[in-house]
């Protein structure tokens, strides 16, 4: 069966209108629960944590009673990053996790991952079973088995205290940080972790409405975190999006540093202190042409997956790699967590300064970057650009002319109706007439 429902993160739309439904989200629970409910014993369970956009709870009480329809307890707990539902399904013991989180998108969306019992996002052939059921009559609990659901109060407590333990022995981190939590997920999580060690902390984007999530803020908006940390005279910027799942660093002079160049840092410490397993670093085929060649220049690898942090950790699983992640600023370090953790790759780089006690500018340029140019054309349901003869003659052209000068990458988004058109050359005016050859083809065909 082909997915339709699942993209590369889980269910992903706008609220209420087409898949991102009350209603699907019940048959999803169900189909989920009943997935990992095989039996009919009692004591399953399953543990759901949302960020803050206003159809949360929309979505928490349709899963839910889809859930306990099949027999599954619900543990609600309630607005936490996305990676401590990964860690808190397996320190609970639950059967499965579910996250309700459109990510970085506006709050209009919302989406619905689903973790595994290890607490690692479930494969695309789980998703791809869930999915057939939908279609199935689905055998739900007996009366007396049906699931209870209760809210845990602890929850956020014991990922925050968990939290602090990735953060090495050394002494407390004296330093101004500022942390902008995108109105989301991570609003109370993150200021209290770095409180707690020592930081004296500027929060932005704290306070959530159901509404404001990323509106202007967090990892996708990095000027207004730069621009806190130059107002408040500040030794570090860490900027999450809405889930927490991944960040960006700004150095006291406001400069932005991406995920290539936290992980280029990253791997390069690691390898010299004898953390990094495999001797790579596992990034995707959006990460920079720069940070292959400063991994080279290391004597590491850069092993590549296609598009989708989930496609990064199962790589890592498979090379037994520890270091991963993406340019968008996910950050995997399966050390630590089981899925990208803003918060926590923000302490690995606050770590690096306190031990070598150098700035965050001194820090945050590993590499120079080729020269990379990406745009985005929006598509409507039903049409397939990408098919179109003309746009894969323009294709055709754009790898000729870049042949031996650079790279070429053109795909489908897999989270938004969106065609992704990313390519990189040294040569910035080859480079620049490269995608907007593409992009005009495309835009041809979806007008």
């Amino acid at each position: 069966m082909s997915r339709k429902l699942f993209g590369t993160d889980g269910v992903r739309g706008e609220a209420n209108s087409g898949n991102m439904t009350a209603e699907m989200a019940l048959k999803l629970g169900a189909a989920a629960g009943r997935y990992f409910r095989q039996d009919d014993s009692r004591g399953h369970r399953v543990v759901i944590g949302k960020d803050t956009r206003l159809s949360g709870y929309m979505f928490e009480n349709a899963l839910t009673a889809g859930l306990t329809s099949t027999g599954m307890n619900v543990l609600l707990l309630g607005p936490v990053p996305t990676p401590a539902v990964g860690y808190l399904t397996r320190s609970m013991r639950a059967d499965m996790g579910i996250m309700i989180s459109a990510s970085h998108n506006p709050a209009k969306d919302n989406g619905i991952k689903f973790f595994g019992p290890d607490g690692f996002k479930l494969s695309d052939e789980a998703e791809t079973e869930i999915e057939a059921m939908l279609d199935a009559e689905i055998r739900l609990a007996r009366p007396e088995n049906i699931g209870r659901a209760k809210r845990i109060d602890d929850g956020l407590g014991r990922y925050v205290e968990y939290a602090k333990t990735t953060f090495p022995k050394l002494r407390k981190p004296d330093l101004k940080v500022v942390v902008d939590c995108a109105n989301g997920a991570a609003y109370r999580a993150a200021p209290a972790v770095l409180w707690e060690l020592g930081c004296e902390v500027i929060p932005v984007g704290v306070s959530p409405d159901g509404r404001n999530i990323n509106d202007g803020c967090g990892s996708t908006h990095v000027s207004t975190c730069a621009e806190a940390v130059v107002a408040h005279g500040a030794d570090l910027g860490i900027s999450l999006d809405g889930d927490a799942d991944r960040v960006m660093i700004i150095d006291e002079t406001g400069h932005v540093a991406d995920g290539d160049q936290i992980m280029a840092l990253f791997a390069k410490r690691w390898a010299e202190s004898g953390q990094l397993s495999g001797g790579a670093l596992v990034a995707t085929v959006m990460s920079n042409l720069g940070l292959e060649r400063f991994l080279e220049a290391e004597g590491l690898r850069l092993e590549r997956t296609k598009v989708g942090d989930r496609y990064v950790v199962e790589r890592m699983r498979e090379g037994g790699f520890n270091l991963g992640g993406e340019q968008s600023g996910h950050i995997v370090m399966t050390d630590y967590a089981t899925t990208g953790d803003g918060l926590m790759a923000g302490l690995q780089f606050l770590a690096a300064m306190v031990e070598t006690g150098l700035r965050a500018s001194d820090l945050v340029r590993q590499f120079e970057t080729v020269p990379q140019m990406l745009k985005n054309v929006r598509y409507q349901a039903g049409q397939e650009p990408l098919s179109a003869d003309k746009v894969a003659k323009a294709i055709l052209d754009a790898e000729t002319r870049l042949n031996g000068q650079g790279r070429l990458l053109i795909r489908k988004s897999g989270t938004e109706p969106l065609i992704r058109v990313m390519a990189e050359c040294e040569d910035e005016g080859l480079l620049e007439a490269t995608v907007d050859s593409i992009v005009a083809a495309v835009e041809a065909e979806t007008a």
